[in-house]
């Protein structure tokens, strides 16, 4: 995919310095939503092999109505999260969400570990609850900004989960589940830990570029990512595998699954280990802003395997599955390095799913 002349005609973000074109960047799949919207088996069977070989896909937003209105949505809420994290420190700490033990709210930077030599995050987030946005549960304290653009994140969060409900569909479909078995544990209108992340990661002294977040796999079960700038790298399968960066491509959003759907699957699915280190070349002068949608089982659904597939691999003889809810999963991983719960951080352990069947590269 590197070097192709369609992506070089969509490489330059207004404003932005380009993507450098000598930086090795991961061949992921471009997807098309308007062909998964229209039922294109080849594009559905495209989807189940991503969804199998690593987890990580493009998804071309530019050729549906749907698509476009979400990147418009999008655009609108980068420059929110801009003039969010421009607001005093002192403000935004009254939102830690670490005073509640939540995950909805404000992280500074350094409060997490990102490596198991102790080093500290270089990134600063807001998470905006779905349920809170979707009149779902009460309302939560926030900025003004937020309250401000309530409508515009009920928007976006909407077309996000629908993405995220027809890739459901799709999976369900080619699993032979019977219908709608994954879309019912993500009903939109159901509690979950579903949630919009802004971020926002400085630039990085020039004498000390390493990594802003810590590799990790996510913890729920799909995640639709826009950003601009470079930064977040895969590990490929493979015992030998070398980090390697996902090249932002305009009009595109990065999907990937989360541990959810390996544990749905047990294994079948990859939930592939990812960090976010400074943009390469002159992008790294620039602050990265992303913006995330988290889609999560609902709170009550617990973790296993699901029944009703052949393609599913059976539970293997001593293999046991953990019984917890997704509820309390999401909270274990999402505090899980955070220094200042969390006494004796496990970073294997916190990493996700795949350190149980890979090794975790430094």
């Amino acid at each position: 995919m590197t070097g192709s002349s369609t992506i070089e005609r969509l490489d330059n973000f207004p404003g932005l310095p380009p993507f450098p074109d000598d930086v090795p960047t991961a061949p992921l799949l471009r997807l098309s939503y308007k062909k998964l919207l229209s039922g294109d088996t080849a594009e559905y069977d495209r989807l189940f092999k991503a969804s199998v070989d690593i987890g990580f896909f493009y998804l071309d937003l530019q050729d549906s109505e749907q698509g476009r209105s979400l990147l418009g949505d999008a655009d609108d809420l980068f420059r929110v999260g801009e003039k969010l994290f421009e607001l005093p420190l002192k403000e935004k700490l009254f939102y830690d969400f670490s005073a509640q033990s939540s995950y909805f709210g404000y992280k500074g930077q350094g409060a997490a570990v990102v490596d198991k030599n102790g080093n500290l995050d270089r990134n600063e987030f807001y998470n905006v609850s779905k349920d809170d946005i979707l009149g779902i549960s009460e309302q939560l304290p926030a900025p003004d900004i937020l309250h401000g653009n309530r409508m515009k994140l009920s928007s976006f969060m909407r077309g996000s989960h629908d993405i995220v409900c027809l890739i459901l569909q799709v999976l369900n479909d080619k699993l032979a589940l019977p219908k709608d078995t994954l879309t019912n544990l993500h009903r939109r209108q159901a509690i979950s830990g579903d949630q919009v992340r802004f971020i926002k990661a400085p630039p990085q002294p020039m004498d000390d570029r390493r990594t802003a977040l810590g590799q990790h796999t996510d913890f729920g079960s799909v995640t639709v990512l826009f950003n601009r700038l470079g930064g977040l790298q895969v590990l490929p399968p493979g015992e030998d595998a070398e980090w390697i960066y996902v090249r932002p491509l305009p009009g595109h959003a990065v999907v990937n699954l989360g541990d959810a759907m390996v544990k749905f699957t047990n294994g079948l699915f990859r939930s592939n280990i990812h960090r976010v280190v400074a943009p390469p070349g002159i992008q790294g002068d620039s602050t990265r802003y992303s913006l995330v949608y988290f889609a999560r089982p609902e709170d009550n659904v617990m973790l296993r395997r699901l029944d009703g597939s052949n393609l599913i691999p059976a539970i293997g003889k001593g293999q046991t599955e953990e019984e917890i809810n997704s509820k309390d999963w999401i909270i274990r991983r999402a505090l899980g390095r955070r220094v200042d719960l969390v006494t004796d951080i496990d970073f294997d352990k916190s990493a996700g799913t795949e350190q149980l069947s890979r090794r975790i590269k430094a």
